[in-house]
């Protein structure tokens, strides 16, 4: 099926959702642009709107730059898959166990406590209401929101979704590179990889190009009353677990990246490309299994989906890739609104597309 066929399948969806959506969208096959468009606005009190190399909120798809700076310390001889964290970071005294590895924190299977359990309905934002947002803005100041939390299980026994295993391994970046966890990224992945725009930008700063975070605030029928800006809902600059920005031109830019070879040797960013978890969960095209930040979704023992989401208030984004269609897919959002109804259509129609072969 060639590129422009492709578009005739997708761009209805995406027009049904846009009066709504407020984002940008990039998908791609074999290098070439299938269908690129962005909605909305960055800026609502100038009336900003949203462009295809507007820089966005990235949420926990900034995992994803984690796993390859950790992936880069494993190349460089710094550490191993198999070493324990706790050794690594000196975490005595903590509920941490020894026994947790680089690679169950990479694929979730470290069963360490977590700031917020997500997986269970909590609200990362919530954890701001008390603790100032304002005063979290490295690695080390997430450590008191888990470090002495009861684990959920022991290590490697089970899989449960993480956002402070990744903290770990950016404290772990940091201490083996010498720099901050932002710099460590910005210069060995994102410059590396050709991503010239994105970075760690702080929401206190003026920062041209990014656009803001929007989520609804509403009565007690549910009813929208107004749009509320995000800055106090998450820190004011992203760490390893999430936060970084990017667009969703430069997210494919770092999948070519990978595939390329520009940033992993060849066997590590294979590994990359696989599922990394014995636990699988059901999804309605198949089992979900965890890699390395992303996750699979494998049909009749093939992977139809790799991708890494991520969400937060007033912030949504995914990057999905299609191994057996060559098609990436990037999308983010600064808006709260019809973002994983529109993306899991996008996805039901690739998967037609995937078992028509």
């Amino acid at each position: 099926m060639t590129s422009g066929k492709i578009a005739d399948r997708l761009e209805p969806i995406v027009r049904r959702y846009a009066p709504d959506f407020s984002g940008a969208l990039h998908v791609t096959r074999g290098g070439e642009v299938v269908l690129s468009a962005a909605y909305g606005l960055a800026n609502k009190e100038h009336n900003v709107p949203n462009r295809t190399d507007t820089l966005f909120e990235t949420a926990s798809v900034t995992k994803v730059f984690t796993a390859i700076a950790a992936l880069q310390m494993i190349e460089a001889g710094k550490f191993r898959l198999e070493d324990s964290i706790t050794e690594l970071l000196g975490l005595w005294g903590t509920t941490i166990s020894p026994a947790v590895t680089v690679e169950m924190l990479l694929n979730h299977t470290s069963g360490i406590a977590d700031d917020a359990d997500e997986e269970s309905g909590e609200d990362f934002s919530a954890l701001f209401r008390e603790l100032p947002c304002y005063s979290v803005r490295t690695c080390a100041d997430f450590l008191p929101l888990f470090a002495h939390k009861e684990p959920w299980f022991a290590p490697g026994t089970d899989v449960r979704y993480n956002n402070c295993a990744f903290i770990l391994l950016g404290l772990a970046v940091e201490r083996f590179s010498g720099r901050t966890y932002q710099e460590y990224v910005t210069e060995r992945v994102f410059r590396r990889c050709g991503l010239t725009k994105s970075g760690f930008f702080h929401k206190d700063e003026v920062n041209p190009g990014c656009a803001e975070g929007y989520f609804a605030q509403r009565d007690e029928a549910g009813n929208f009353l107004r749009w509320k800006k995000n800055i106090y809902s998450h820190p004011p600059v992203g760490t390893a677990d999430g936060g970084a920005f990017t667009t969703v031109e430069e997210l494919d830019g770092l999948l070519e990246g990978l595939r390329a070879g520009r940033l992993l040797s060849p066997e590590l960013s294979e590994r990359l490309f696989r599922p990394h978890c014995g636990f699988t969960r059901p999804h309605r095209h198949g089992v979900r299994r965890n890699g390395y930040a992303f996750e699979f979704i494998e049909w009749e023992g093939e992977v139809f989906c790799m991708y890494k989401e991520g969400g937060d208030a007033g912030v949504d984004g995914m990057l999905a890739y299609f191994p057996g269609l060559g098609i990436t897919l990037s999308m983010l959002s600064n808006q709260e609104g019809p973002f994983w109804t529109m993306y899991r259509e996008l996805q039901a129609e690739l998967f037609k597309l995937h078992t028509a072969r």
